[in-house]
């Protein structure tokens, strides 16, 4: 069996929005760029997952910074696929990054966010 885009090590495995009003930016999505959304239960409320126009496909996440979200940075955040989480956050603050949050579950992985030495942010995932 081959490795989809969300498994293959250097891939984009995922990418999401976490802010404050989620509701807002779902809707300010949905007319923008023409997503649908589908909500996802976080237990006593709803993060959302955006869908393609006319596929169905879950192509992006817009979720609310609560709960173990609450210290994600308010900015797209790509995920991008490693084979050793551990390993490169480890190698990420010894190059001159930061680990922001995690490692901690994902799903069927693990992940984590980081800061680049230039300052930007984004995520490695572990499936």
């Amino acid at each position: 069996m081959g490795q989809t885009d969300e498994t293959r090590v250097g891939t984009l495995a995922w990418r999401d929005l976490t802010v404050p009003h989620a509701e807002r930016l779902r809707d300010f999505y949905t007319n923008v760029v023409g997503w649908g959304s589908l909500d996802v239960d976080m237990g006593g409320y709803s993060d959302f997952s955006m869908v393609a126009p006319g596929t169905g496909e879950a192509v992006a996440g817009i979720c609310h910074a609560r709960g173990t979200n609450a210290s994600l940075p308010p900015q797209w955040l790509m995920y991008v696929v490693v084979e050793d989480l551990d390993h490169s956050a480890a190698k990420c603050a010894e190059l001159g990054g930061e680990v922001i949050d995690g490692p901690r579950p994902l799903g069927q992985g693990r992940f984590c966010v980081i800061k680049d030495p230039a300052g930007a942010f984004c995520a490695l995932y572990q499936p």
